[in-house]
């Protein structure tokens, strides 16, 4: 029998001691699981909750927490709204509901808080051309790991927004929430269908479209402007398409010899500082 108990600033704690209760089926096996195809997923971590309760686009719609994380957590369920559930359970149960030892012993199951919540991008946009900011646009990205470093990078470096292309891989996908370490839900995205339309449609706002690429001829450090600029990066291996390289301005990373490119995220790290923080002349 569950027991529940008043927790300040928040609802109820409720006691989980059965891994087959149905309150919780939303968090059971979620390695064999996609919730996003439901509209809803599955983040992992105080740090990642932290970034979920700090999103206006984004919303905890149930909290599973370890019996010994919760006291910790105590500021944080404070913040939720009062009808979202906390659940408790001991460490065994835990994994049990898991399917896996969850180190962190906090999982969010969170929602958009609209179904345009991840696709109006037109007041980031038009903040970021007033700033002369950079926004990324992901072209057949499909490794969740570069995904999600992708957006930290963005949010660390101050990038406006990601843009995917159809392509593209779910940065709600549960691997890439935790390499974002949240930020998926702070930095504003959508996607926008064929890579060459969304270089044409970024070009029409007013954004110069950069195609990273080791074959440039131009190096990134030539950019010393000020400009409002769109990152395009390709799938490591098959790398841009010719249409999309014909709409943007190559440029490339200078290296040691012996190595032509980077991982795609350690790349967008590096131009991302640059266009940012690089001295103007």
């Amino acid at each position: 029998m569950a027991m529940e108990e008043t927790w300040a600033g928040s609802g109820a704690v409720i006691d989980i001691t059965d891994p087959d209760d149905q309150r919780i089926a939303a968090f059971r096996d979620v390695r064999e699981r996609d919730l996003t195809r439901h509209g809803q997923f599955i983040a992992e971590g105080a740090v990642v909750l932290d970034q979920i309760l700090a999103s206006h686009r984004f919303r905890p719609v149930a909290l599973l927490v370890l019996r010994e994380r919760l006291a910790g957590l105590a500021p944080r369920l404070g913040a939720l709204p009062r009808e979202t559930p906390v659940y408790r359970a001991e460490r065994d149960v835990f994994d049990r509901i898991a399917g896996f030892p969850v180190h962190r012993g906090v999982m969010a199951l969170a929602e958009p808080v609209s179904p345009a919540a991840t696709t109006d991008l037109d007041a980031a946009l038009a903040a970021t051309l007033a700033a002369s900011g950079s926004v990324v646009v992901a072209c057949g990205l499909s490794n969740h790991d570069n995904m999600g470093a992708i957006f930290r990078n963005a949010a660390a470096f101050g990038a406006g927004a990601v843009i995917l292309d159809e392509r593209a891989c779910d940065p709600l996908y549960r691997k890439a929430i935790r390499v974002s370490v949240g930020t998926v839900f702070t930095v504003p995205f959508a996607r926008w269908g064929g890579a060459e339309a969304i270089a044409e449609r970024l070009a029409s706002l007013g954004f110069e479209c950069l195609a990273l690429t080791p074959g440039a001829t131009e190096p990134l450090c030539s950019i010393r402007d000020k400009t409002p600029r769109a990152l395009f990066l390709g799938a490591e291996g098959a790398g841009l398409s010719e249409g999309v390289m014909d709409r943007c301005r190559p440029v490339r990373i200078e290296m040691a010899p012996g190595l032509d490119s980077l991982n795609v995220a350690t790349s967008a790290a590096v131009v991302l500082h640059h266009l940012g923080f690089a001295p103007q002349p």
